[in-house]
């Protein structure tokens, strides 16, 4: 299948590169071009479309190949809207870590301080978990996606506006298993520790957790082309189609139910709103420097990986650390990587995602992503 290729700069600084060709780097390829080639191999590995970006100071450059629609062939284009998915938790970790700033709240107030009842089933007590441990993934509680009843019509995009509330959500996690460990005893990554975040959220404001993220977050910061979708599952303006692989078919998948991720995936945002985002969690924009301290306070995921508040710390092949999370929802997946100071970035996107981690897609273009961090 033919693809389209472009590399852009914008900002200080800015020129136009010439469309890079093939998938090969050299020891003198930019950061980009190694992101653009990663973009290229992961059309060969069969994605519709790849974008992404690169950032280093005020200088931006932007990557895309292959199509954001396949059936009209308009080009992938890297200034449009994605489903951003678990790069929501970043957003969500963020509203709670201002309430706590305001005396709102404490990371340390149990679950069943603000959601008395929630988590009451199966072994599992909120009253021995803290906010704390749901952001930084150290409750025990299941992962209600795991569930076939959930993922299973998500996955085959039956019904995109069934509702599901968010204690629904929760309840079904809960009967998946009783508790295989004490909660702060180790990380154990679930979707429903940020359903449940959510919830406090509304506990503590009164308000839903996307009217507070836009409150917070989005107006102030100017993110014109994020959104916290809560019932639609529609996309509008400009945007990439998301599609998913069945077998041998290939679907659109764009319209889908944002009521399966709500607070733990639901958002939609571009490469240049969530730069900025997570630019300006890392800069102290957002948060006091207590808090910004509590965001970036990490549990053990592996050796070289450790979890903070809605955001990983990873030690890359090359030995640099950088911050950063991804995203991944029915026809889409996402990754960001960012220096502790936030003036180094990549970020890259592609809209094709089967409920499956581990595709050759997946290893190239992330491959791809660390490499152009490691060549900044």
């Amino acid at each position: 299948m033919a693809t389209a290729a472009c590399l852009l700069m914008t900002g200080a600084g800015a020129a136009t590169a010439a469309p890079a060709t093939g998938s090969s780097t050299s020891a003198a390829s930019t950061p980009a071009d190694i992101l653009q080639a990663g973009a290229q191999q992961g059309i060969a590995d069969g994605y519709p479309g790849v974008i992404g970006m690169v950032r280093k100071g005020d200088t931006t450059q932007y990557v895309h190949a292959g199509v954001g629609d396949r059936a009209t062939k308009v080009p992938a284009d890297p200034k449009a809207k994605f489903r951003i998915g678990s790069n929501t938790k970043a957003f969500i970790s963020t509203v709670l870590l201002q309430l706590e700033g305001e005396k709102r709240l404490s990371l340390d107030d149990t679950v069943a301080k603000w959601l008395p009842g929630a988590v009451a089933a199966n072994g599992y007590d909120g009253s021995k978990i803290t906010i704390r441990q749901l952001l930084n993934h150290t409750s025990g509680l299941p992962d209600y996606l795991s569930a076939l009843q959930i993922n299973g019509p998500y996955f085959l995009n039956t019904n995109p506006r069934e509702v599901l509330p968010p204690q629904t959500l929760v309840n079904v996690g809960l009967g998946l298993r009783a508790p295989t460990s004490a909660p702060g005893e180790k990380f154990g990554y679930s979707n429903t520790n940020y359903v449940l975040a959510g919830m406090v959220i509304k506990a503590v404001t009164g308000s839903e957790p996307a009217a507070e993220v836009q409150r917070r977050i989005i107006e102030p910061l100017g993110l014109r082309d994020t959104s916290f979708p809560t019932a639609d599952p529609a996309l509008y303006g400009n945007y990439l189609h998301g599609y998913v692989l069945r077998a041998i078919l290939i679907d659109d998948a764009t319209v889908s139910n944002v009521q399966v991720s709500g607070s733990a995936g639901a958002m939609v945002s571009t490469m240049d709103d969530l730069g900025a985002f997570s630019r300006a969690l890392l800069t102290g924009k957002l948060l006091e420097p207590a808090q910004s301290a509590e965001l970036r306070t990490t549990v053990p995921v592996t050796a070289d990986i450790g979890y903070g508040l809605g955001i990983e710390h990873m030690k890359l092949s090359c030995g640099k650390w950088a911050w950063g999370h991804n995203g991944a929802v029915l026809g889409y997946f996402s990754e960001w990587l960012a220096s502790e100071d936030g003036t180094e970035q990549v970020l890259h996107a592609n809209n094709e995602f089967h409920l499956l981690a581990g595709t050759p897609g997946q290893a190239h273009t992330g491959k791809a992503l660390t490499d152009a961090f490691c060549a900044l």
